[in-house]
C-alpha cells in the first residue's frame, strides 16, 4: 500500500476536526440558494417596530436578518456594528430586520422584549419567535446569526457570531451587502 496515498487517515485530530468542518459548512445546513421561508408570525403583537412583514414586501431590497435573544452578550455586542450598517446601507436599499428567539423563560414577554429594544436603541422591526417556528424554518442554531437575503428572496449568506466594526466578519458581510445591493 502506497503511505502518501493515505497519509490522511494519520492526520492529528485537530487537524481531521478542521478539515470536516471545511466540507461541512453552515452554508449548507441553512439554506443558502433557497428562498427565504415566509415569517412565520403574522400578528401584529408578534412584531415590534412595525406591522407584520411579507417578502413580497421587500423584493427588490436586500435583507439582512438578524437572529438574536436579549441575554446573550454576543448579540446586544453586536447592535453598535448592526445599526452602523443598516444606517450606511438603508438609503441604498439595505433592510434590516430582528428576529428575537429566546433562549430563557423570561425573554418570551414581550414587555421585556420591547424594553430591551428600546435601551439597545433598535429601530428596525422585529419579529417575536417565542415558538421557534422562524428559527427552525432556516435551520437556524445559533445566537447571534445574521441570514443575508438578496433582492429575489434567496438567501445568499450566513455568519454566525459577534461582530464588531472592521472585524473580519463584518468585513466579510458589509462585501457581500455591497455585491448584492450592486445586483
Amino acid at each position: 500500500m502506497n503511505k502518501r496515498k493515505h497519509s490522511f487517515l494519520f492526520l492529528p485530530a485537530a487537524a481531521l476536526a478542521t478539515a470536516v468542518l471545511a466540507i461541512t459548512p453552515a452554508d449548507r445546513k441553512a439554506g443558502v440558494g433557497e428562498f427565504a421561508p415566509a415569517f412565520t408570525h403574522r400578528d401584529a403583537t408578534e412584531w415590534l417596530n412595525s406591522p407584520p412583514l411579507q417578502w413580497k414586501e421587500l423584493r427588490g431590497q436586500v435583507v439582512l436578518l438578524d437572529f438574536w435573544t436579549f441575554g446573550c452578550w454576543n448579540c446586544y455586542r453586536s447592535f453598535p456594528w448592526l445599526k452602523s450598517v443598516e444606517k450606511r446601507y438603508h438609503d441604498r436599499g439595505l433592510r434590516v430586520i430582528g428576529v428575537h428567539t429566546p433562549e430563557f423563560e423570561h425573554e418570551r414577554d414581550i414587555d421585556n422584549v420591547r424594553q430591551k429594544v428600546a435601551e439597545f436603541g433598535l429601530e428596525h422591526p422585529v419579529m417575536i419567535d417565542n415558538d421557534f417556528s422562524y428559527w427552525r424554518a432556516l435551520r437556524n442554531r445559533y445566537w447571534p446569526a445574521f441570514y443575508l437575503v438578496g433582492k429575489r428572496g434567496k438567501v445568499r449568506g450566513v455568519f454566525v457570531g459577534e461582530t464588531h466594526e472592521g472585524d473580519r466578519r463584518a468585513v466579510k458581510i458589509e462585501r457581500a451587502i455591497e455585491k448584492l445591493l450592486q445586483e
